[in-house]
């Protein structure tokens, strides 16, 4: 029997009746996605058609208030989506965005005995939708609810993206308190699932002696500890694993040991209240980040044409093909405020060294040391929406601000 995209089949396999939903398959295999949100590869042989089974209509629950302890510290969640608010839509096998704040902290009892909360919701997107304008509308409400007694803020978003939205409210945040993005790679139904053990971890850092902006999640695969990552050096490094995001070019700022929840920092983290609170929320949405490769086409370089700013992902010191060093000056002399930093996971860009780098910075390329490309691009959003000087757009970028660079590189010329 044949079936198309979507049919519902029963499975008859290893002595066990299934249910499931065909996906794909051949005259000999057939790929079933379970009731249960798992894949199977089974004979062809073994599926025959089933009816389509009505959804359960689920009873109405009106949630009770949530009940806090009034002398543990005040947290804020603030929720934007992703997958530590997902669920798994068992028709389609499709992972969604549909818990609330308020719903996590139902959903993890171990945070009631930790702290109280205050939880609002934005928006609720998964992190591939998140846009400058939705990291403002972030920024301003984790000032607000700092501004209203907030001893911390934990911020649950998509890992996707989340590396540019730590950046981003590391720039447009001055913050007394810790500010901490977490984040989960699986579900909160899914057996292996890191939802849980990273909130956990997150409040137990959002009452710490930290001072800045972090990401926390897994350190390693093992359910042992979180790490805490600087919001300006972190990178998501792979696709599904729970310890998927790194400190790129240096550890951690800190670590919280699980399931004890003690909170160990380095000497380079920023301390609670060393800094007071100030908001810088503009932002020049109209940049760009590009990967060069080699033998491109300069001729890619005009899609920028008309951007306040460019972000060069270059090679090894932070090179172009030369054929594309006369496009960069064009940009350059247009308007474009050019960026360049290295493809490399470490070091920092040096133009000094081969005479590529010398025609770069003689066709206006500005050095971007050791930072992120991702990370550039978030900052000279920042810097070209707080100045209209060049000059000082140069001295801003080549200055360390949130710990995106390993020194000033403006103070070192």
């Amino acid at each position: 029997m044949s079936f198309s995209n979507s049919d519902p089949v029963n499975v008859a396999f290893a002595g066990l009746e299934l249910h499931g939903m065909y996906i794909s398959g051949d005259a000999d295999y057939a790929v079933v996605k379970l009731s249960s949100g798992y894949n199977i590869c089974v004979p062809a042989s073994v599926c025959t058609a089933a009816p389509e089974r009505a959804a359960a209509t689920p009873a109405k629950v009106t949630a009770e208030p949530l009940k806090q302890d009034a002398k543990l510290p005040l947290l804020a969640i603030v929720s934007t989506g992703g997958t530590i608010a997902s669920t798994v839509d068992y028709r389609t096998g499709a992972v969604s965005s549909k818990f609330t704040a308020e719903d996590i902290v139902r959903s993890i009892p171990e945070l009631a005995v930790i702290a109280r909360y205050h939880t609002l919701q934005p928006f609720n997107v998964l992190s591939e939708n998140m846009n400058p304008a939705m990291w403002q509308e972030l920024a301003r409400a984790v000032h607000d609810e700092i501004a209203s007694g907030a001893k911390g803020v934990i911020v649950t978003h998509g890992t996707d993206t989340m590396l540019y939205s730590a950046a981003a409210v590391s720039f447009m945040l001055e913050t007394p308190v810790p500010v901490i993005f977490v984040g989960a790679q699986r579900s909160a139904d899914r057996p292996s699932s890191d939802n849980a053990m990273n909130a956990i971890c997150s409040v137990k850092a959002g009452i710490s002696d930290l001072g800045e902006v972090v990401v926390c999640m897994h350190a390693t695969s093992d359910d042992v500890a979180c790490a805490l990552h600087r919001g300006t050096r972190v990178r998501k490094n792979h696709t599904s694993r729970r310890d998927a995001f790194q400190s790129v070019g240096r550890g951690p700022v800190g670590v919280v040991s699980y399931p004890d929840g003690n909170v160990n920092l380095t000497g380079d983290a920023v301390l609670r209240g060393t800094h007071e609170l100030r908001l810088f929320d503009r932002l020049e949405p109209n940049c760009g980040l590009l990967q060069y490769y080699p033998g491109m086409n300069p001729n890619l370089f005009d899609a920028f044409s008309g951007c306040r700013g460019l972000v060069i992902s270059g090679t090894g010191l932070g090179h172009v093909g030369t054929d594309c060093i006369e496009k960069i000056a064009a940009l350059n002399a247009s308007g474009t405020f050019v960026v360049m930093t290295s493809q490399c996971q470490a070091g920092e860009v040096c133009d000094r060294v081969y005479e590529t780098g010398r025609d770069l910075l003689a066709a206006g390329v500005v050095e971007g040391g050791s930072m992120l490309p991702e990370v550039a691009l978030v900052k000279l959003m920042w810097v070209l929406g707080n100045t209209s000087r060049p000059e000082d757009a140069v001295r801003m970028m080549q200055t360390n601000l949130k710990g995106e660079l390993d020194y000033d590189l403006w103070r070192e010329m």
